[in-house]
């Protein structure tokens, strides 16, 4: 039996991160203002290609916009 998330097509960091926000919009207003905090990400990467580093991206962002393309796909 395949893992939902793969047969969905996303990696298993994605379904983490779909499952967190979801359980984090789930709870009563001060606990979720207090999760949402904790769940800002503020971390940045890049791609090298060709030993040349390619543009900073930040990972949240990155996500967010994966995550929209996943869905407009099905």
């Amino acid at each position: 039996m395949a893992f939902a998330w793969k047969t969905a097509g996303i990696t298993y960091n994605r379904y983490l991160a779909v499952a967190a926000r979801t359980v984090r919009r789930s709870l009563k207003e001060g606990p979720r203002l207090q999760a949402e905090r904790r769940g800002e990400m503020d971390l940045r990467f890049a791609k090298w290609q060709g030993g040349k580093q390619g543009d900073m991206k930040n990972l949240g962002e990155a996500n967010e916009a994966a995550m929209a393309q996943v869905a407009k796909e099905q």
